[in-house]
């Protein structure tokens, strides 16, 4: 064997093939169920160190709208196939009768060829040529209704996604170093030592990366421009509280 040779590596794709990531490959796609998992583990090691906050809560709240996401279910995304299947039906509908229309109208001109001059064939074939463009853009509208369903559904649960990262923000925002200086709660305290106050934070930058992760997992299958816009967004605004949320780390840190 070569000494450049790995016995793992990866066999070479064919010119030809697809963009998609190989079937073989295990880290060319974010795995669902890998962030479900993380999102689970989080949550039992936040209830497990701070039992008597709401911050597990939260967490929990991520690892539904996780379970949301991997499922695909739901009464918007019944609602997107029931969509699917009548603009289906009604596509077949238009094309049966443009078709029978178009049919008839040939036949007509067919049987009438030696009658009917040059000139008087030209509203005829105006009539169908207008029927076909018509019935071209029915069939548009009626394709893209499930699509836009889709997107419409795939954009609300992302509007969640980006309030559940505000309301990790909000847990933190109060969490500042200089209450550590005082007492219990009543005296404008935290009621956390500098270890305690740090695992809190550390805990929602997690969380705030596993909000990013989530979204991105509608990524995954879609080049919808709204969509992918949609997900940048809440990825942008995640990383950006995050490293907020290390500012006062390496504060509180710096203090020790």
């Amino acid at each position: 064997m070569s000494p450049t040779a790995h016995p793992s590596a990866p066999a070479p794709r064919p010119e030809d093939h697809s963009d998609e990531p190989p079937s073989s490959s295990r880290f060319q796609r974010l795995d669902g169920q890998a962030v479900r998992r993380s999102a689970a583990t989080l949550e039992h090691r936040i209830s497990t160190r701070f039992p008597d906050r709401t911050l597990w809560e939260v967490c929990r709240e991520v690892v539904g709208l996780v379970d949301e996401i991997n499922a695909g279910t739901g009464i918007s995304r019944r609602r997107v196939r029931l969509a699917r299947v009548l603009s289906r039906l009604g596509v077949v509908a238009i094309v049966i009768f443009l078709g029978g229309a178009v049919a008839l109208a040939a036949g007509d001109l067919v049987e009438e060829r030696e009658v009917l001059g040059p000139l008087d064939m030209l509203p005829l074939l105006e009539t169908i040529i207008n029927d076909l463009v018509f019935g071209g853009i029915a069939v548009f509208f009626l394709l893209r209704i499930p699509e836009r369903m889709e997107r419409a559904r795939v954009l609300r649960i992302l509007h969640r996604l980006r309030s559940l990262a505000h309301v990790i923000d909000m847990h933190q925002l109060t969490k500042v170093p200089e209450r550590l200086e005082r007492g219990s709660r009543e005296d404008g305290g935290l009621d956390l030592d500098r270890t305690e106050l740090t695992r809190y934070l550390d805990f929602c930058t997690e969380m705030l990366s596993l909000v990013g992760k989530s979204a991105a997992l509608f990524a995954e299958h879609t080049t919808d421009g709204d969509v992918l816009d949609a997900v940048e967004g809440i990825e942008a605004l995640t990383s950006d509280m995050a490293r907020k949320v290390w500012q006062k780390i390496g504060i509180i840190q710096q203090q020790g």
